[in-house]
């Protein structure tokens, strides 16, 4: 082992924030050396490896997958990347340890598969043979910026790059106050770690996987396994499923959303699935951005539970999208699957590896961004979706009940051709709490706790904002301008939209605003943009059809913790926690 140019001479000592240790095979000391980096290892497995990299800066990494050839800069500095056969998650590859205690709480099924705890030692030994014959990054980060429930990460990574994407995406520890690191020390949680072997390929008959790919979490031992896919975004969504395990435990409600906070302090947390708007519209240059994706809601107030962001960027337009843009550029960024110019630069209009092409970088990369990475209790909570069928109309004012319900429904709709295996026409995706992929608890678990915050807070108002189709849909109609549904949400985020009539529009029991300032009247009710108002009735009663469909699938895997009350398309719709 060559420890003397791998190892720091000031390595970090596991969670314990600020104590270092001067280690250095050329001082002589050969079993302080073997004593921290067994530290560094316990638990996983791994008893040494032929060099590791514990804790590098994010230039010192890039500088390290440059010359491991992972990939190459751009021209103005981000480092670019092709994550081969995966560029989204393997959600069938997915699988949580069927472990005693925690078995009957898990929602098993098509998102959590089960697997044993004898294919899990296998998994491990094989995993961690594998890694103990390879070059090591490692990374020590945590997850949660209100630190009495902040959870420790280490990350041991084969690559660079995505020891990298983490340092990006995670709180760091350079980030935090002495006070901070005091709250995380008194609180002493074990880490999550994640053994993270992309070019590692499975022998799914003796893994009990269902192939050479696996990600799987055992939350009794915070063990995450992550082999076969160089998609980056695995890690930070394993992590996520594990917040979303550990946070109502402590009643706090998890949410894969963005949130901001205006100049008064007024937050506001924004719901939805990829490509309905929430990176968009959450950076705002008017608004403080705690952060783009995932977040925590304490009885104080909400939180973000990473220190990057990971914006989709197909199509990314400096003129629209500026924080972004310049944020995809800096140096320390990494853009996934984004295909460079001849002179380096990045196209990101080019879908031809994929349309879930990727920046990720720092949250502070964003100019307005929260340092706290905190704000207080949220004023407006905005439900987004992209409705390619052109039925919902730009902006409806909800009841709690129906919160609640287009919380659980997490409705959008993929477009045709965007997305291999869907045919002609917009399919109508349900994702339940707009993040089902994410979710180990049931669903019902997560909606009672949002029901408790909205009860504890009679404050909030909920919206539903449709970024999609209008006036026909996909093919036909045209999608809603971004400057319309800016303007929609900062009236809605101001309060003036008080002072507007609504009414209720006939098929979802929506309330819906009929004048608004600088918006053309037609547009705020999408009966009116179809050039056939019955082919609008038609297609509205089919998309309300599919709601009430996914309804019925829906109640029938509730667990007893809320129920529903009255038409599910009624204003006077209620909701109970039981």
């Amino acid at each position: 082992m060559t420890h003397s140019s791998s190892l720091p001479h000031n390595v970090v000592k596991p969670y314990v924030t600020g104590a270092t240790l001067s280690l250095s095979y050329t001082h002589g000391d050969h079993e302080q050396v073997d004593n921290a980096i067994a530290s560094f290892l316990q638990g996983t497995g791994i008893i040494k490896a032929p060099n590791l990299y514990i804790n590098l800066s994010r230039a010192a990494l890039v500088e390290h997958a440059i010359r491991n050839k992972e990939g190459a800069l751009s021209k103005e500095g981000a480092f670019v990347v092709n994550t081969g056969h995966f560029t989204g998650r393997a959600a069938g590859d997915k699988f949580v340890v069927d472990e005693a205690n925690i078995s009957d709480q898990i929602q098993w099924g098509d998102i959590n598969h089960k697997l044993s705890t004898a294919h899990f030692a296998q998994l491990l030994s094989e995993v961690g043979g594998y890694l103990q014959g390879q070059t090591l990054y490692i990374q020590d980060l945590y997850a949660g910026r209100d630190f009495d429930c902040c959870t420790p990460i280490r990350l041991i990574t084969t690559s660079a790059w995505h020891a990298l994407f983490a340092r990006n995406m995670f709180v760091r520890p350079e980030d935090l106050s002495e006070d901070e690191k005091e709250t995380i020390k008194q609180n002493s949680k074990k880490p999550y770690t994640i053994l993270h072997a992309p070019h590692l390929f499975l022998n799914a008959g003796r893994c009990g996987t269902h192939g050479p790919t696996a990600v799987t979490t055992s939350f009794k031992e915070k063990l995450i396994v992550i082999c076969g896919t160089q998609y980056a975004g695995e890690i930070k969504k394993s992590i996520f499923s594990a917040m979303n395990w550990q946070l109502p435990a402590e009643n706090i409600l998890p949410m894969h959303c963005s949130a901001n906070i205006g100049k008064d302090g007024d937050v506001a947390i924004f719901f939805g699935l990829s490509g309905t708007g929430k990176t968009t519209l959450s950076s705002d240059p008017e608004r403080v951005l705690i952060g783009d994706d995932e977040h925590g809601w304490s009885k104080t107030g909400v939180f973000n539970i990473e220190g990057g962001c990971y914006a989709k960027v197909i199509n990314l337009n400096k003129k629209t999208e500026p924080e972004i843009w310049n944020a995809s550029l800096r140096f320390g960024s990494v853009l996934e699957n984004v295909i460079l110019n001849p002179d380096a630069s990045p196209d990101f209009d080019n879908n031809s590896l994929t349309e879930n092409t990727r920046s990720c970088y720092p949250v502070d990369f964003i100019p307005n961004a929260s340092t706290s990475g905190k704000g207080g209790l949220p004023l407006n909570i905005v439900m987004l979706t992209a409705d390619a069928f052109g039925v919902l109309p730009p902006i409806s004012k909800l009841t709690n009940a129906q919160a609640i319900f287009h919380f659980l429904m997490g409705y959008t709709a993929r477009i045709a051709g965007t997305e291999s295996g869907l045919g002609k026409e917009p399919k109508a995706t349900f994702s339940t709490c707009f993040g089902a992929p994410f979710l180990p608890r049931p669903a019902d678990i997560y909606g009672a706790l949002l029901m408790k915050r909205l009860e504890e807070n009679p404050n909030i108002q909920c919206w539903l904002i449709n970024t999609g189709w209008s006036g026909g849909p996909y093919g036909i109609g045209k999608r809603f301008s971004l400057p319309h549904t800016r303007q929609l949400l900062h009236m809605a985020l101001n309060h003036s939209l008080k002072d507007v009539p609504f009414e209720t529009e006939k098929h979802f029991g929506l309330q819906i605003p009929t004048k608004v300032d600088r918006i053309p009247s037609e547009l705020l009710n999408p009966a009116l943009c179809w050039a056939d108002p019955q082919a609008y009735h038609k297609q509205a009663e089919e998309l309300a059809t599919m709601f009430k469909k996914h309804f019925e699938t829906l109640s029938q895997s509730l667990q007893g913790a809320i129920r529903f009350d009255g038409d599910i398309f009624s204003s006077n719709l209620t909701v109970k926690r039981l």
